[in-house]
C-alpha cells in the first residue's frame, strides 16, 4: 500500500488528519506509529479544532522536517532550502485543493465549540472532504520525497 492510501486508511481508523498523514510516513521518518501520532496530535482540525492551517498540511510538513529539515541554526542556506520545500508543498496543496486553511476547506461544515471532536460516523465522513485531503497531502508529499528533493 502506498503512503497516500495508508494515510487515508489511518484517517478512517480514527486518527486525526495530521496524525494520519504523519503516521503513514513512519517508515521514512524511522519512527513508530505511536510517536508519530503523538507528535502530530495537536494539529488535527486545523490545530486543535481551531480550523487554522489544515492538519494534513501540518502533518506533511512534520514529515518533511524529519526527512529533509535542518537542525543547525547557523546554517542559513539549509534553512532557506527547507523553507523553499515547505513553500513548494504549500503551493502544490493549494493548487490541488484551493487552500491550506482548514476553515476554507471545510466551508459550510458546521463546527461545534470546545475541544471534543465529533463522533466518527458515516455522516461525519459524508459532510467533510478530510479523507480526500489526507490522501492529497500524502500523495503530494510522496511525490516530493521521491522526485523533487535534493
Amino acid at each position: 500500500m502506498d503512503h497516500a492510501e495508508y494515510a487515508k486508511e489511518l484517517f478512517y481508523e480514527g486518527y486525526n488528519c495530521a496524525q494520519a498523514v504523519a503516521a503513514a510516513f513512519c517508515d521514512v521518518m524511522d519512527l513508530d506509529r505511536e510517536t508519530a501520532a503523538k507528535l502530530a496530535s495537536s494539529f488535527g482540525g486545523g490545530m486543535g479544532r481551531m480550523r487554522e492551517v489544515c492538519g494534513t498540511v501540518s502533518g506533511a510538513l512534520l514529515v518533511l522536517g524529519m526527512v529533509k529539515g535542518y537542525a543547525d541554526p547557523d546554517d542559513p542556506e539549509a534553512k532557506s532550502a527547507h523553507y523553499a520545500r515547505v513553500q513548494e508543498f504549500g503551493r502544490r496543496f493549494r493548487e490541488a485543493n484551493g487552500s491550506i486553511v482548514c476553515r476554507e476547506l471545510l466551508a459550510g461544515v458546521p463546527v461545534s465549540t470546545g475541544g471534543r471532536p465529533e463522533e466518527r460516523t458515516p455522516e461525519f465522513y459524508k459532510k467533510r472532504p478530510c479523507a480526500g485531503l489526507v490522501y492529497s497531502a500524502a500523495q503530494i508529499l510522496s511525490e516530493m520525497l521521491e522526485n523533487d528533493l535534493p
